[in-house]
C-alpha cells in the first residue's frame, strides 16, 4: 500500500486497539467442491453444538455467565432442525457439503433479518456464524492461526465465541461487516471491554492480513497501514486509558470518586457474571447497581427453577459481601427471549409474563434472597407501568423473605418507560429507590428502536429526556427516595455532567468503564453543570 487505508463502520464497543490484521474468515459458499454425505453434514451439525457447549460449559465454570449465555444460543443454533434439515435435504438432492449448509443458513438468515424486531432480525448474523463454523468442519479447515502479538479480527460476522477464545490470546479489537449494536459479538465485546466495529463496508475483507491497524471505537474507524501520527496518537490513547484505569482514584476503604466541586458520587457497575464483578470491583465499582438475570436463560426451554437461580447467583454475589448489589428481576424481551416465550400467537413477555408465572417469580425471589443475604442486597423490577405490579412484588417479596427468615431487603423499579418517569411522584410512595434506565425512556420519548443505528447514548441529553429525569430526581429528593441512572447515558461524556447537574449522585456503569466514567466525574464541577434558568434564552445545561 502506498498509505493509509481508512475503512468507516458503527462502532459498538469504545476504545483504541492496536496490532496486526487478523482475516478470521475462510471462503464460505462459493468454495472449491467438498464432497459430504448426509451423516457426514449431520455430525458437522452436532460437532459445532458440542464445541459450543462445553465453551459454555467452561465460561460458566469460570463465572462467565453472560458470555455462557451467549455461546448457548449459537449451540441451540446448531442443533435447530429448521436450519439443519434443509442443509440435509440440500445434499440429499445433491449439493456439496459446505454449500448446502450455508444455502440453509442464508434462507433461514434471511426469515430472521425480515422480522420487524431489530433485535431478533441481528439473529441472523449468529445463524451465519454457525453456519461457518459447520462448514469449516466439514472441509476440515478453520482460520488460520492468530499473529504472535497482539491483532485486530476482521471477519464478515465476527463470532462472540471468538472474541472469548482471543480474549486471552493478543486480541486488540475486532471489526464486522454484519452485526449491531445490539448483536451478541458487540455485547461480549462491551464486556471485554475490546473496541469494535460492526457494519464495515465488505472491502475491508480485502485488507493485506499481517499488516499494522489501528480500530478507533469513538471515530468509528480502521486504519490500515496507519501514518506516523496517526499511529502515534493511537498509542497515546490506548496508554491514556491504562493510566485512567491505574489511577481512578479509587481504593477498597474509600469506594467514592467525587466531582470536582467535592460532591460525593456512587460508581456501580452492570454485570451480568463473576467474570464482569471482578472487573469492575477491580477497577474501582463500589458494588453493582444492575446485575441481570436472565442473559444466562436466554436459551432456556422452561422457567428457572430456584436451584438454577442459585447456580448463576452464587459466584457474582459472593464477590458483594458487605457491598451493594442491585438485581434485577428477569427481563425477558427484545432479543433475550427464550424458546418457551415464543410461538404463534406469542405469548406475553417480559415483566407480565414473570407476574404471570407466580411460581417462577417466587423461585427467583427466594434465590435473590438467599444469595445475596451477606450483600447489602436490592431488588430491582423491570418496565414498571403501574403501581399494582410494584404492590404485587413486593407482596411476593415479603412472603419469599419470610420463609428464609430475614427481613425484605429494599425494592426499586426501573424507570424506563416515559409514562412512569412522568408519574414518578405517584410511584415514589410505592419504592424505596428509583432506577433509571435511558436506553429504553430515550427510545421511547425520541420513537427510536434501540436496535436502530441511530440510537445512541448520547441522545438521553435531549431535552425531552432530561425533562423526565429530572422530574425522577425531583420527586426521589422530595420523597426521600434514592435515584440512581443505570443506563448506557450514565457512561457518555455529554450526558454524565447534566445527569450530575440533575442532582443525580449514583451512577451504573458497564464493568469496563469505571474507571474511565471515575475520571470524568471528578473532571465534572456539578454546580456548573446545573440547569440554565427556566424561560432564559441560555442553552438548557451548562457543561464546564
Amino acid at each position: 500500500m502506498t498509505g493509509p487505508t481508512h475503512y468507516r463502520a458503527q462502532p459498538v464497543s469504545e476504545g483504541t486497539g492496536l496490532g496486526e490484521i487478523y482475516l478470521g474468515d475462510v471462503p464460505s459458499g462459493a468454495d472449491p467442491m467438498t464432497p459430504a454425505t448426509e451423516d457426514d453434514v449431520r455430525a458437522a451439525f452436532t460437532a459445532v453444538a458440542r464445541d459450543r457447549a462445553a465453551l459454555a460449559a467452561q465460561l460458566r465454570a469460570r463465572g462467565q455467565d453472560l458470555q455462557a449465555g451467549i455461546v448457548d444460543i449459537a449451540a441451540l443454533i446448531a442443533g435447530d432442525p429448521a436450519l439443519v434439515g434443509p442443509a440435509l435435504d440440500a445434499v440429499r438432492a445433491g449439493a456439496e457439503g459446505p454449500a448446502a449448509v450455508w444455502a440453509a443458513a442464508e434462507a433461514q438468515a434471511a426469515v430472521l433479518a425480515a422480522l420487524p424486531d431489530p433485535d431478533l432480525a441481528q439473529r441472523a448474523g449468529d445463524v451465519r456464524q454457525v453456519a461457518r463454523a459447520v462448514a469449516d468442519h466439514l472441509r476440515g479447515t478453520g482460520a488460520p492461526p492468530p499473529p504472535a502479538g497482539t491483532f485486530i479480527l476482521i471477519a464478515r460476522e465476527v463470532d462472540p465465541a471468538d472474541l472469548i477464545r482471543l480474549a486471552e490470546a493478543g486480541l486488540a479489537g475486532a471489526v464486522s461487516v454484519g452485526g449491531g449494536a445490539s448483536s451478541h459479538a458487540a455485547i461480549v465485546a462491551r464486556g471485554l471491554g475490546l473496541p469494535m466495529l460492526v457494519g464495515a463496508d465488505p472491502q475491508v475483507l480485502e485488507a493485506p492480513n499481517g499488516h499494522e491497524a489501528i480500530v478507533d471505537g469513538a471515530a468509528g474507524e480502521l486504519i490500515v497501514d496507519p501514518a506516523g501520527p496517526e499511529l502515534a496518537a493511537a498509542r497515546a490513547a490506548a496508554q491514556a486509558a491504562r493510566t485512567a484505569a491505574a489511577a481512578s482514584g479509587y481504593d477498597e476503604a474509600s469506594p467514592e470518586v467525587k466531582t470536582a466541586d467535592g460532591e460525593p458520587v456512587t460508581l456501580l457497575c452492570n454485570v451480568a457474571s463473576a467474570a464482569e464483578t471482578r472487573l469492575g470491583l477491580s477497577g474501582g465499582a463500589a458494588g453493582v447497581g444492575l446485575l441481570r438475570t436472565e442473559i444466562g436463560f436466554t436459551g432456556a426451554s422452561a422457567w428457572p427453577s430456584e436451584a438454577d437461580h442459585l447456580d448463576r447467583l452464587t459466584p457474582i454475589l459472593g464477590l458483594l459481601e458487605g457491598r451493594p448489589a442491585v438485581v434485577r428481576l428477569l427481563d425477558f424481551s427484545g432479543d433475550k427471549v427464550p424458546p418457551f416465550l415464543t410461538g404463534h400467537p406469542a405469548p406475553e413477555q417480559g415483566l407480565t409474563a414473570l407476574l404471570g408465572a407466580p411460581a417462577a417469580l417466587a423461585a427467583q425471589l427466594r434465590a435473590i434472597v438467599l444469595a445475596g443475604r451477606k450483600t447489602r442486597l436490592s431488588i430491582l423490577v423491570p418496565m414498571v407501568r403501574t403501581l399494582d405490579e410494584v404492590a404485587g412484588v413486593r407482596a411476593m417479596l415479603a412472603a419469599a423473605s419470610a420463609e428464609i427468615g430475614v427481613e425484605p431487603p429494599e425494592l426499586g423499579i426501573m424507570v424506563e418507560v416515559a409514562a412512569t418517569a412522568a408519574a414518578a411522584a405517584a410511584f415514589a410512595p410505592a419504592v424505596d429507590f428509583f432506577s433509571i434506565g435511558t436506553n429504553d425512556l430515550s427510545s421511547e420519548v425520541l420513537g427510536l428502536d434501540r436496535a436502530d443505528p441511530a440510537t445512541r447514548p448520547a441522545l438521553a441529553a435531549d431535552p425531552r429526556v432530561l425533562t423526565l429525569i429530572e422530574r425522577v430526581a425531583t420527586a426521589g429528593a422530595a420523597a426521600g427516595v434514592k435515584v440512581s441512572v443505570c443506563g448506557d447515558a450514565a457512561a457518555d461524556p455529554l450526558v454524565l455532567p447534566l445527569l450530575l447537574g440533575l442532582g443525580i449522585r449514583t451512577f451504573s456503569v458497564g464493568a469496563a468503564r469505571v474507571p474511565q466514567v471515575a475520571s470524568w466525574i471528578a473532571d465534572t464541577d456539578a454546580g456548573q453543570a446545573r440547569p440554565a434558568p427556566h424561560g432564559s434564552s441560555a442553552p438548557p445545561f451548562r457543561v464546564r
